[in-house]
């Protein structure tokens, strides 16, 4: 039931409330097999997926999942966040009658027993309960999340190409038009970078439904709950109101579209003044071609055609739009990145710093502030 209204306002990432900051585990919570949300069953019939009437859980004991993360090991860590630590482990299966064995690559989170962040949400998943311990089992997605790709640095981490990219963020997409287009509607409520993940295909999944509702009734626009989620993604609407709508995920999908195109993060205290909102700064910028050029990611070396991006940006802008009913739904945003696909634009002739001084210093300048983006950020419990 809808719990009373509250009106927040936060002015940092770290700051306590409702909004918790972006953290940088490389894996979290996704659909899969063991949880509610299943493409595994009934393929045929609901080639789209579908939402079990009751979850497909597996139980699994203590000793199993110690036994695959070898008691939990440190070298075993992937990341961490408000639940507690995610551990990777090996799942052995003997089938039966035979002496060969098999294996599944999981993810395990184990509750931290100073949170309690995420305790609904372990009842949806495959899951261990024995005594004080809580522990999630999720499919491994060997490329992590979204946010990693973007932000990271290093030879681990390669920066996603504009195809890649595009990709993401279809699949990105379709997860939210299946969850909205449900018979009862489901709101995400934390639609973020770090909560996309990716297989070995660069094939993205929504992950971590602890703060998702179910949508308004019919009778309905939206529903009244407490304010939470991640600050820099949430929709103006639902943050000063409380009010949310099944279109307040789609602002979340602008921003990280925003961040898709920049290569920056959503807030970033560290960025100067006037720029340390993402979306506040470059809004601007993604109505004029000029200025787009000034603010797409570096990284991607120029090698996109830039048609394709100010499409993308148009978009991104339409997902923005102060007032939720003028956004698209995410139905239409589905089909406007596919379309940009079909296209099938080639970059243009890709100019160097020797060709052109402006571009090149402007790269340098966003190198060096993409630098001083990959701070951790302090994760702050969220309250349910």
């Amino acid at each position: 039931s809808p719990s009373t209204t509250t009106t927040t306002t936060t002015t940092t990432p770290a700051s306590t409330g409702p909004f918790k900051s972006t953290t940088t585990g490389t894996s979290r919570s996704t659909i899969s097999n063991f949880s509610g949300f299943s493409a595994a069953s009934g393929e045929d019939a609901y080639p789209e997926g579908q939402i079990l009437p009751n979850p497909n859980l597996r139980i699994f004991s203590l000793a199993e999942l110690r036994a695959s993360t070898r008691n939990f090991k440190s070298e075993n860590v992937l990341g961490e966040g408000g639940f507690g630590k995610v551990f990777k482990g090996w799942l052995e299966e003997k089938g039966p009658g035979s002496h060969s064995s098999t294996g599944t690559v999981i993810a395990v989170k184990k509750l931290n027993s100073e949170s309690f962040q995420g305790f609904e949400e372990w009842q949806l998943l495959g899951y261990c309960l024995e005594g004080d311990d809580l522990l999630l089992v999720y499919e491994y997605m060997q490329k992590g999340s979204l946010e990693n790709h973007l932000f990271r640095k290093g030879s681990v981490v390669q920066p996603l190409s504009w195809e890649i990219r595009l990709k993401i963020a279809i699949g990105a997409a379709k997860g939210l038009a299946f969850l909205h287009a449900s018979e009862k509607q489901v709101i995400y409520r934390d639609f973020k970078a770090s909560n996309i993940l990716l297989d070995a295909s660069y094939n993205a999944k929504l992950s971590d439904f602890g703060l998702a509702k179910l949508g308004p009734s019919a009778s309905q626009s939206h529903i009244t709950t407490r304010v939470m989620g991640t600050q820099g993604y949430a929709a103006p609407e639902y943050v000063a109101t409380g009010h949310l709508y099944v279109k307040s995920d789609n602002y979340g999908f602008g921003v990280v579209l925003a961040e898709i195109l920049t290569g920056l993060r959503a807030v970033d205290p560290l960025r100067p003044t006037g720029q340390q909102n993402l979306t506040d700064w470059i809004k601007p910028h993604l109505s004029e071609r000029r200025k787009l050029r000034r603010i797409m990611d570096p990284r991607l070396e120029g090698k996109y055609p830039f048609k394709s991006a100010f499409r993308v940006a148009q978009l991104a802008l339409k997902c923005l739009e102060p007032e939720q009913k003028n956004r698209p739904s995410m139905k239409e945003v589905v089909e406007s990145l596919e379309l940009v696909v079909a296209a099938n634009e080639k970059p243009l002739e890709r100019r160097t710093a020797r060709d052109s001084p402006s571009v090149g210093h402007q790269q340098s300048h966003y190198r060096r502030e993409h630098l001083t983006s990959f701070q951790p950020r302090q994760t702050v419990a969220r309250a349910h």
